[in-house]
């Protein structure tokens, strides 16, 4: 009987420091050596200080802010998701008239002005820091003027901040909210 237990107890050690103590290392090793940052938490920093991630979106308020997406859950991580509302939902579609009524009116356009998808829904977690280049170019001139400063300055922030989805086979541009109002941030208000 001890004989049928050795195989089992040998694959059993075997399996244990394979799988659960040097795949993690080697996991652990690579994620610190090569995407540290990422790793990390893709923690942002200002003066040292850690103000948040660069992957979730975070509340911002006034005029003098790019705002981020809607979220569903209030920006709280430990609460990530969706509203589950289905499309044909009355509440959700009053949710979004009014969320792009509010939007208009924040950064003075027409009523006639048609609000990009991402500026009145919220993305699955809730979550989501990044929004369109048409979002952020829509909320510029507002940002310019609350801050006194350049319309040319500020489409250059746009600019830095931009890049490529994660989903990059679409080829989607977006721009980073968290890392566009932190360079906002560094700059002294006029």
């Amino acid at each position: 009987m001890l004989r049928q237990f050795k195989p089992a107890i040998y694959i059993f050690i075997v399996l244990t420091l394979g799988a659960g103590v040097i795949y993690p290392a080697i996991g652990y090793v690579i994620g610190q050596t090569i995407f540290k940052n990422q790793a990390n938490g893709s923690i942002a920093y200002m003066n040292k200080t850690p103000v948040g991630s660069y992957l979730l979106g975070q509340s911002f308020s006034g005029n003098i802010w790019f705002q981020p997406r809607p979220s569903a859950v209030g920006y709280e991580g430990n609460a990530s998701g969706a509203s589950n509302l289905a499309l044909t939902n009355p509440k959700l579609i009053q949710n979004i008239e009014q969320l792009a009524n509010d939007y208009r009116r924040q950064n003075g356009l027409p009523k006639t002005t048609s609000v990009p998808a991402d500026a009145v829904t919220a993305s699955g977690s809730g979550l989501d820091a990044d929004i369109s280049v048409a979002n952020a170019e829509l909320q510029a001139p507002r940002v310019a003027k609350a801050r006194s400063i350049s319309l040319a300055r500020v489409q250059s922030m746009i600019d830095r901040a931009t890049s490529t989805s994660p989903s990059f086979i679409f080829g989607t541009k977006v721009v980073n909210v968290v890392t566009l109002n932190l360079e906002l941030k560094e700059m002294k208000l006029q």
